[in-house]
């Protein structure tokens, strides 16, 4: 790997990081934000309601758009958006302004995260794509372990409008970096998007994808709240039990990227889904086997996000000419997947209890496992 790829890696990783850090901070900051406005948390939550909508809807018209135009300009253009709706929300003089901030927020990240993926797969020698989106994959969920805490002890020294400023101020400077590591790649223009049944075959392969992010998601969404309510679990244990969570989310995908070159994006993409049915029933099963849980939910988190990393390699590999759209349609069904997850995971509390949690997620990530055999059949 040249200099210049390790540069490149390192740009998408840190801003895939940014992006994910923006994602992940606003839920420990809803408390404060609805003090400050004088609004119920549950009102507060619209932020994160509007920023996923917008995202979903998006994202597909920004990946179609990359498949047309320069990656690397549109992924500049949106950093400057990302900057610009953060600092909005800093400056909000009413919680209204909050939400048209969030919605710019939404558009922002869409033209951003699936292009970031996507130009990556495009300069990424063939036999090493999925190694080099392992990385820039890992970004975004250290977000989730150390960018979000980290903005929520900013606020604790300073006020909740600060971490919306650094990180406006980060989105600037990001701008410029990424301006100039993207402007001398190359578009892969799309030719082939264009042929009828093109956009039918996108639509089921990311499918498999929406059905992954229930299995994981259903249970993530009231894992605490399974913990507290079936064993007693306190806060501190807890959140040891997410920390094991995100360890195995990193872990999961930075090995799959070295596992996808010896083994192949195709095999590995199966077997994780295989091995996610197994862990989530032996979750199940153990659920209150004490010390076990914590090594299970481990790997829980280490082969889910080992799957979800290879199958973005095989998307890249399977769609080399509309590779901007497929990972923004993928990118799609993961936030329909999570909304779908948290849905069904109340729906199955409330009839079930959350010791059926576990159960119905390995009955999901079995149907992820054949939907991805059958739709690799071209």
């Amino acid at each position: 790997m040249s200099q210049k790829d390790r540069l490149r890696l390192a740009v998408g990783w840190i801003t895939l990081f940014l992006i994910g850090t923006d994602l992940f901070v606003v839920s420990p900051l809803l408390p404060f934000i609805s003090e400050e406005f004088g609004i119920t948390s549950a009102d507060a939550g619209w932020m994160v309601t509007v920023f996923a909508v917008t995202y979903a809807v998006s994202a597909p018209f920004f990946g179609w758009l990359s498949d047309k135009k320069e990656k690397g300009i549109l992924i500049t253009c949106g950093l400057i958006l990302f900057a610009f709706s953060n600092a909005l929300t800093g400056l909000a003089s009413s919680f209204s302004w909050v939400i048209v901030s969030r919605f710019l927020a939404g558009l922002s990240v869409a033209s951003i995260t699936p292009l970031i993926y996507a130009i990556i797969g495009d300069i990424a020698p063939p036999k090493r794509r999925g190694v080099w989106l392992s990385i820039v994959v890992s970004g975004h969920l250290m977000a989730l372990s150390a960018g979000a805490p980290f903005g929520t002890l900013l606020e604790h020294f300073a006020c909740w409008r600060s971490v919306f400023f650094t990180m406006a101020f980060a989105g600037v400077t990001l701008a410029l970096i990424n301006f100039n590591i993207w402007r001398t790649v190359p578009n892969n223009r799309s030719r082939n998007y264009q042929k009828q049944g093109n956009l039918l075959r996108i639509l089921r392969s990311v499918s498999v994808t929406t059905i992954w992010a229930i299995s994981m998601y259903a249970l993530y969404v009231y894992l605490g709240a399974a913990l507290y309510s079936e064993n007693q679990f306190s806060s501190s244990e807890i959140a040891l039990a997410v920390a094991f969570y995100g360890i195995g989310a990193v872990l999961g995908s930075l090995s799959s990227g070295q596992l996808t070159h010896r083994f192949g994006e195709h095999t590995l993409s199966k077997v994780t889904l295989l091995l996610l049915t197994i862990t989530l029933l032996a979750i199940g099963i153990f659920f209150s086997a004490g010390g076990w849980l914590y090594f299970f939910l481990f790997m829980w988190a280490l082969v889910g996000y080992a799957g979800f990393t290879s199958y973005q390699a095989r998307l890249a590999a399977e769609y080399p000419e509309d590779r901007g759209i497929a990972m923004a349609w993928n990118n799609t069904a993961l936030y329909i997947g999570i909304t779908l997850g948290s849905m069904l995971g109340g729906y199955v509390i409330t009839i079930w209890g959350y010791s059926m949690l576990p159960f119905v997620c390995a009955g999901t990530a079995i149907i992820s496992f054949f939907l991805s055999n059958y739709k690799g059949e071209k």
